[in-house]
């Protein structure tokens, strides 16, 4: 007990000591952080953007209004049962029009052009959601080419463009992300380095004095090392209590954003927070304790 004490005293009066180079160090190390943790939250914003893309697809038909009612039956049945196929939404007339009333319902103009209008000019549609986006082009195509006296006109909706687009700005962002923590590793390692480097020169000769009377490796490289993770926990935590309260702020947009859908990522941190932060915390002790014991190597010899 009484090693252990003297290592973590010897450890908290460099840190003390030399406070403006700690509070440096675990700058660094939180800007490390805060940089990987944005590129995993901008990651799993993409993740959620190009999922609601995705579910948003979905393809059109418009049918003859006069149609009978047993041959659009046989008509869904029939695209139904494509294993491309996910679903088929039958939208009669009545249920169109009850919609498009709703949608303007503040639109004075609209409705009173409808009422003028004396009659329903809505056609029933099919709305087909695929059952694979990858398989959604080849779904098209056979629709296009669907030979039936039943369709007046087709819209098909491609979003390919738009994840395209997500996917190439993700992309760059990861790009830019990976190379800012890369940089800030390296930072670290250097900031660290240097902080121990110092320490150890301001208690050199304290260190010739306990390597004449026999003290062991240890307890010369126990205090740095205690340092280290000292760096790492502090700036573990106090990334964490930054970064939530971030969270928060964006959580409420990215629901009005993605409005119908379950894009929580605030939630996904919580949920994994162990997982999460636990890895980080190991992933910065390693790099303090690799400077550290690079630095006590080279410039703790007496």
């Amino acid at each position: 007990m009484l090693f252990l004490y003297r290592v973590i005293k010897f450890s908290l009066q460099d840190i003390t000591r030399n406070i403006w180079l700690t509070i440096v160090t675990i700058t660094i190390l939180l800007l490390s952080l805060l940089s990987l943790n944005t590129l995993l939250t901008v990651r799993l914003i993409s993740a959620n953007a190009i999922t609601a893309v995705k579910e948003k697809i979905d393809i059109s038909l418009y049918l003859n209004p006069e149609a009978p009612e047993t041959q659009i039956t046989a008509l869904r049945n029939q695209i139904a049962a494509d294993p491309k196929v996910k679903s088929v939404l039958y939208v009669s007339k009545e249920a169109a029009l009850a919609s498009f009333r709703n949608q303007y319902e503040n639109n004075a103009a609209i409705l009173n052009a409808l009422k003028e209008l004396g009659r329903n000019p809505l056609s029933p549609s099919l709305t087909i959601t695929p059952a694979n986006f990858e398989e959604s082009g080849q779904l098209i195509s056979q629709l296009q080419v669907l030979d039936s006296s039943l369709i007046e006109s087709r819209d098909f909706s491609d979003n390919s463009a738009i994840l395209d687009k997500i996917s190439a700005v993700t992309k760059r962002l990861n790009e830019v992300g990976l190379v800012l923590i890369a940089i800030f590793v390296l930072v670290s390692l250097l900031v660290v380095y240097n902080a121990i480097r110092v320490a150890i020169y301001t208690h050199r000769q304290e260190i010739e004095i306990m390597r004449l009377v026999g003290a062991s490796n240890n307890f010369l490289y126990l205090p740095y090392l205690f340092s280290a993770f000292i760096y790492a926990l502090l700036s573990t935590l106090i990334m964490i209590c930054i970064f939530y309260p971030f969270l928060s702020l964006l959580q409420p947009y990215l629901e009005v954003f993605f409005t119908g859908y379950n894009v929580n990522v605030l939630a996904y941190f919580v949920d994994n927070f162990f997982f999460v932060f636990g890895l980080q915390f190991l992933a910065v002790l390693a790099i303090t304790v690799f400077a550290s014991l690079f630095a006590v190597r080279r410039y703790a010899r007496v």
